[in-house]
């Protein structure tokens, strides 16, 4: 009688490798600007940025890409919210003549007395309209521009007649233009000079002019 062969073993069969743990997600890049989808405030945070930009450059060094970065926008806003650099600059330089002619009002608007308007005034030349080098160098690049340019001097033509107006109800319409132009002399002096202006140097000169 033949023997039966004895059945071969078989191997079991090799488990399949585990699969790799998962890749953690990505995390944001945090260098990539934020997303200003709803920005309401973006035309105004570029006229800050403009004048910003002219206080440090000039109106001749102010560039779309230069104002783009100082208000961390796009650059493609810049077209967006302005049709050009004129109108930029137009809106930059007529808001800083409103927010300057605001101080001088501000200053004067408790006036009673020629007395307190003076007082009042002279604040506003020692104290606001000399208050920082950059709004300095902004007001010299405007009476530049508008040297230059006509269209520009409509903002300066409406900056000195409301520092005027604050003026005109207690003194002539003459005296009140000279004391105005004793404002625009001493911020031109203030930039050309080595020197700082004399302590008080306005107010002498506001009372030589109203005859105080």
């Amino acid at each position: 009688m033949t023997p039966t062969p004895a059945a071969e073993s078989v191997d079991p069969p090799a488990a399949a490798p585990a699969a790799a743990p998962a890749a953690p997600a990505a995390e944001p890049d945090r260098t990539t600007p934020r997303s200003r989808r709803h920005d309401p405030g973006r035309r105004d945070r570029i006229i800050d940025a403009c004048l910003e930009v002219i206080a440090e450059h000039g109106v001749a060094g102010t560039s779309h890409r230069r104002v783009a970065a100082a208000a961390d926008v796009p650059l493609g806003s810049m077209t967006y919210h302005f049709t050009g650099m004129d109108e930029l600059l137009r809106e930059a330089f007529t808001r800083f003549a409103g927010d300057s002619a605001a101080r001088v009002e501000r200053r004067t608007a408790e006036a009673a007395t020629l007395q307190e308007a003076l007082a009042g005034f002279e604040a506003n030349i020692d104290e606001d309209v000399f208050g920082t080098q950059g709004e300095l160098v902004i007001t010299l690049e405007l009476y530049t521009l508008a040297a230059r340019r006509p269209e520009f001097r409509e903002i300066t033509s409406a900056w000195m007649a409301r520092t005027r107006a604050c003026l005109e109800p207690f003194v002539d319409e003459e005296t009140a233009a000279l004391l105005d132009a004793l404002n625009e002399g001493l911020v031109i002096q203030k930039a050309l000079h080595l020197q700082a202006p004399r302590r008080h140097l306005a107010r002498e000169g506001v009372a030589r002019i109203a005859g105080r």
